[in-house]
């Protein structure tokens, strides 16, 4: 079966080739189809996901998944949130994952609380219209650093430290990052309920 991804993130879409590989799935981007991005308006992950989901199977007339996450701090409100790929830009900064960084730091710089966590929204769906769409969340908890760390990942995986692992994100190797981190329980969930559901 044929799966579209609703992202041209390519680090995703193999994070993602590996977490779903027990089904067998094709697993491709919509980018390769020549689809668009489509827009995320929403400020909850589920919603953003949802769309583009929808968005992605809508074009390719094919089922489709999405993933939307990114990084909540507690002490900033939940920022970054859903805008994590583009927070440096509401600064007046350019879009990077260097400069999310620098940003996401300067903001926290007088805040003693440091918890986080990474957070995935996966939603998958048969057709653009399923009404019954698959909703699979991850939660990765953690403290932001007050430098990076590591030199693997991508994102804010070199500033979100994971106490039980004593490690920053970007320290771990792909395998236990696709083994730990908020993508994979979210994964997990899906795959439960793709086999549950779609059969």
């Amino acid at each position: 079966m044929r799966l579209v991804l609703a992202s041209n993130n390519a680090k995703k879409l193999v994070e993602l080739q590996v977490l779903f590989k027990p089904l067998g799935l094709d697993l491709v981007t919509q980018g390769s189809l020549g689809i668009a991005e489509a827009e995320e308006p929403h400020v909850t992950f589920v919603e953003n996901a949802l769309v583009k989901a929808r968005h992605a199977a809508l074009h390719a007339n094919t089922a489709a998944i999405a993933d939307d996450s990114g990084l909540c701090v507690d002490a900033l409100g939940g920022s970054p949130g859903v805008l994590s790929a583009r927070y440096a830009t509401l600064f007046g900064r350019a879009k990077s994952d260097d400069e999310n960084n620098r940003v996401l730091l300067e903001n926290l710089v007088s805040h003693a609380d440091r918890h986080a966590r990474f957070v995935s929204a996966l939603v998958a769906v048969r057709w653009a219209d399923d009404p019954e769409p698959l909703i699979a969340f991850g939660r990765w908890e953690g403290e932001v650093l007050r430098e990076p760390r590591g030199q693997g990942g991508f994102g804010y995986d070199p500033l979100l430290f994971i106490p039980s692992l004593g490690r920053s994100v970007a320290e771990l190797s792909a395998g236990e990052k696709n083994l730990y981190s908020h993508r994979a329980i979210a994964s997990r969930q899906m795959l439960a309920l793709m086999r549950e559901v779609w059969k």
